[in-house]
């Protein structure tokens, strides 16, 4: 007579191959573990993981960039003067057309000016700051860096003061330079600046620190100023002379894909 299917026969022990739940279990918690291991050593390869290394790559290339701009500016600017002294000698136009072309040489920024300055020192507070007057709120990371529109309040406010000529750190302003901010550093015409960022702009000394006063954009940043400490400093600098615009004056715009 043969025994139930569900139990095993008298006296016989219990079947070797029965399913144990906590042994396979045990199994696969040692397998995932040995996979994440591999991955992370595969992925490590013998270097910091927490270093990120292709941002500091980034980094040093949007530098070295800046560098070789800068460096092309020079050469371009070298040319250029060349070409004009050759052109000088013998160029079949008259005087009233050299007196134009010079006039409108430097209307577009592209000649050396000198005249009475004043600049604007604009810098981050100190990464410790806290908030100096009541009833402001501790300050945020933002609060304490120059940002896009502080930088352009100020040249707005020198331009509309009727500055003849404007520099940004040792670069011209012409009528396509745009002021831009990558997190705390300045992009001026493909080169990199770090604070301070320091404006200088030729004109009526007295109109111009009229106009920044007026600023109600300038006047919102004077409240960061006063209660957070970012640098603001405005200097007459007697009579100086700002260089000309020695980059290209290609028009870079969108194009249709074909």
């Amino acid at each position: 007579m043969s025994n139930s299917a569900d139990s095993p026969p008298t006296g016989s022990s219990p079947a070797r191959g029965r399913f144990r739940p906590v042994r396979v279990l045990t199994a696969a918690v040692f397998a995932l573990a040995g996979l994440i291991f591999f991955t992370s050593f595969n992925t490590a390869k013998g270097t910091d993981i927490r270093t990120d290394a292709s941002l500091l790559k980034l980094s040093d290339l949007i530098h070295e960039r800046s560098r070789e701009n800068g460096e092309l500016n020079d050469v371009n600017a070298s040319l250029r003067d060349d070409v004009e002294a050759l052109a000088e000698r013998d160029d079949g136009s008259t005087e009233a057309e050299d007196a134009k072309l010079t006039a409108l040489e430097h209307n577009a920024g592209t000649q050396k000016l000198t005249g009475e300055a004043i600049s604007v020192t604009l810098n981050d507070a100190p990464p410790d700051a806290t908030a100096k007057l009541p009833g402001y709120p501790e300050p945020q990371p933002d609060y304490l860096v120059i940002h896009q529109q502080d930088l352009q309040a100020v040249v707005n406010a020198l331009w509309q003061s009727g500055a003849k000529g404007i520099k940004v750190m040792d670069q011209r302003l012409i009528s396509t330079s745009a002021v831009r901010c990558v997190g705390n550093t300045l992009i001026l015409q493909g080169r990199v600046y770090s604070p301070p960022y320091k404006i200088t702009a030729v004109g009526d000394p007295e109109k111009m620190q009229q106009a920044l006063a007026a600023s109600k954009a300038i006047q919102n940043y004077m409240v960061y100023v006063n209660v957070y400490g970012l640098g603001w400093k405005v200097a007459e600098d007697g009579t100086v002379t700002l260089p000309g615009y020695s980059g290209t004056v290609d028009l870079q715009y969108a194009k249709p894909v074909e």
